[in-house]
């Protein structure tokens, strides 16, 4: 009986896993890439609040901090960390700009190879423009209401940093709800895009840190 049980149990738990990730067809690939395409470039300006939840393995609980993320094409981005600390991030001209709580300082990201592709990657995550065959080996899956598109860096170098990427698509609006950044080990943040509002004004002096 008990051998019964634990094998019933076992087949929900296989049932619930396929019922929350599928793999899409090529057909259902197909369309939900032109999708994103399509929607990613009507978006001009995006800002939208957000939840980061950084999971490290060594603590119980995960890190909790939240603010504001605003995108301006082509490439202009800000991070606006809020709680529990006032922190802030731009990628702009090239160059990452950083004011922690009054304290400022930038890298260029001409002088690594891996603050670029990251760059690149972030805007792409926001824009929903990423789909790069060339740089990642990319798996599509269907979700409850949400598409889901991993990402495997193919350069080894970057592959040291990040190991995988994940971005979680609203299946009606076609754009970015939530990022989740697998690193080497196995930690990985997670950030939740909520009050989306797009091509609103946003004036370029937003972007000085």
């Amino acid at each position: 009986m008990k051998t019964k049980i634990y094998l019933f149990l076992l087949l929900l738990n296989i049932s619930a896993v396929f019922a929350q990730e599928q793999k899409m067809t090529d057909a259902e690939i197909a369309s939900f890439k032109q999708d994103v395409n399509v929607v990613s470039k009507k978006i001009k300006t995006l800002s939208t609040d957000f939840v980061q939840y950084k999971h490290m393995d060594f603590l119980s609980k995960d890190i909790e901090t939240s603010g504001k993320m605003i995108f301006k094409e082509p490439s202009l981005l800000q991070w606006q960390y809020k709680k529990p600390y006032n922190y802030s991030i731009v990628f702009k001209n090239g160059k990452i700009l950083i004011n922690d709580e009054g304290k400022k300082s930038a890298v260029d990201i001409g002088n690594s190879k891996i603050f670029a592709r990251i760059n690149k990657l972030i805007v792409g995550s926001v824009s929903g423009n990423m789909f790069d065959d060339k740089e990642f080996t990319i798996s599509y899956f269907k979700l409850k209401g949400q598409n889901l598109a991993k990402f495997i860096p193919k350069d080894a170098t970057l592959k040291k940093y990040i190991k995988q990427i994940e971005l979680t698509f609203d299946k009606e609006e076609a754009t970015v709800v939530q990022v989740k950044l697998l690193e080497s080990s196995e930690d990985y943040t997670r950030i939740v895009l909520k009050n989306k509002v797009i091509n609103a004004k946003i004036d370029d002096s937003v972007f000085t840190n």
